[in-house]
């Protein structure tokens, strides 16, 4: 078994951990093929149902209703195209809010993704240039503490698996 994470974005980041949680067997960054969508789009999709395997746990970031700007509809775009992928092949996956993601990260459900850099390093010793892939990597360890319930989590982390796990619908 790993433990995916899975960023939606323009820029995609993936992370899969092993099955201890620790060793990062992938992480990184998917942009698809060319610049024109949907082209783009779709082969980014392609590219990462490439990565994934049948036993995968798979946590992805939820949508930002906050968001603005030219490449919301993108973003959304994308994130539905991802979902209807895992859909058609039968994977199961887990909605992970941006607010549930910082918090888990950083103890703040409202830290820019810039604040999270110390805390992720600070916390598993990760790190990586891109913000994508560092928020797959925590929804990675997200996935991991949801399968295992780890008693000795801090409390701002075990908060945040109990929210997910009585989420109704959390589950798709």
């Amino acid at each position: 078994m790993r433990y995916v994470g899975i960023d939606p974005s323009t820029k995609t980041g993936f992370v899969a951990l092993g099955k201890d949680g620790v060793e990062v067997l992938r992480a990184k960054e998917l942009t698809g093929v060319g610049s024109e969508d949907p082209k783009r789009m779709v082969y980014l999709v392609d590219e990462i149902m490439d990565h994934l395997q049948p036993e995968d746990q798979i946590c992805i970031e939820g949508f930002s209703h906050a968001s603005k700007g030219a490449f919301v509809g993108q973003q959304y775009g994308i994130g539905w195209l991802i979902r209807a992928a895992l859909f058609r092949r039968g994977l199961k996956y887990i909605e992970v809010s941006p607010g549930q993601l910082k918090k888990f990260a950083s103890g703040k459900g409202n830290d820019s993704k810039e604040h999270l850099i110390l805390p992720i390093y600070k916390s598993w010793g990760f790190q990586h240039k891109s913000d994508n892939v560092r928020d797959g990597y925590v929804l990675g360890k997200i996935s991991y503490h949801l399968a295992h319930q780890t008693e000795s989590l801090q409390k701002y982390r075990r908060e945040v698996i109990n929210a997910i796990l009585k989420t109704e619908g959390a589950i798709i």
